[in-house]
């Protein structure tokens, strides 16, 4: 029975709807987390009666067709890059971004990765990294006499060295942006990695040409609103379970024609 199988892919889609959720769940306390969303598809049709067919030889045509659907599938878990909330830190190399952009990555594997994630840290050269050890481009190079440490909204790192009673200025923070930034694909670590879809990447500096600010002292906290998740848990809970009485039903329905004598 084909009210089996369209059911059965009812309940797949809204497992990987469970699924999606439950991520942006246990990423609600995640750095610079942008929640998904899973989207849907309908499956092919089954065309019984083609609207616009002729039913007589005086050119009269049927109104509406017949088209048995087979189902649903997943099409994207599509990301949804909207800005967090800041949350004040007092941490000199936390920064948060307000507005359009990333921050720049040097990858261990070549290639460059980027992330909303500000929490920096320096590393034995004084380079500041990510919290996993990887390099931010440009790479900006903290002393160890540096003292004072300001990074100003437009990314310019500055420190008073030593006994100096003027700031040196240590370099400037980039950022980059995408033509489609969704289309950018997750690795982990609250890290992206440009695609075909994304775009190439377009660099400049924070206050800038539509880029967005830096903060620092801040960090962007995760887009997840707690209580749309568990609205949208409970919608996909009871699809699942409807989806699932329609296969109990086609199963009792073949029952009862297996059982005619």
């Amino acid at each position: 029975m084909k009210a089996l199988y369209t059911a059965a892919s009812g309940m797949a889609a809204q497992e990987r709807n469970v699924e999606v959720i439950s991520n942006n769940i246990a990423n609600m306390r995640t750095t610079g987390y942008k929640r998904q969303r899973a989207e849907f598809q309908d499956l092919i049709y089954q065309t019984v009666r083609r609207a616009g067919s002729l039913t007589s030889a005086t050119g009269t045509q049927v109104p509406v067709g017949i088209e048995i659907g087979s189902g649903v599938k997943t099409a994207s878990t599509a990301r949804i890059m909207s800005q967090g909330s800041v949350e004040p830190t007092q941490k000199e190399l936390d920064l948060a971004i307000r507005g359009e952009g990333l921050f720049v990555i040097n990858l261990p594997d070549g290639r460059t990765g980027y992330t909303r994630d500000g929490a920096f840290e320096r590393d034995n050269t004084g380079t500041l990294v990510t919290m996993d050890g990887y390099q931010l481009q440009p790479g900006i190079v903290i002393p160890a006499t540096a003292r004072s440490i300001s990074i100003s909204e437009d990314g310019m790192v500055e420190a008073f060295l030593g006994n100096d009673t003027a700031a040196t200025q240590l370099g400037q923070i980039q950022l980059a942006r995408f033509a489609n930034k969704t289309g950018l694909e997750s690795i982990g670590g609250n890290l992206f990695v440009e695609t075909g879809a994304s775009g190439n990447p377009q660099l400049g500096s924070p206050n800038s040409d539509s880029f967005g600010g830096v903060l620092q002292g801040y960090l962007e906290l995760a887009n997840v609103n707690a209580v749309t998740e568990i609205a949208d848990l409970i919608a996909a809970q009871r699809a699942y379970e409807m989806n699932s009485r329609v296969v109990s039903g086609a199963d009792e329905m073949m029952s009862a024609v297996s059982q005619l004598r």
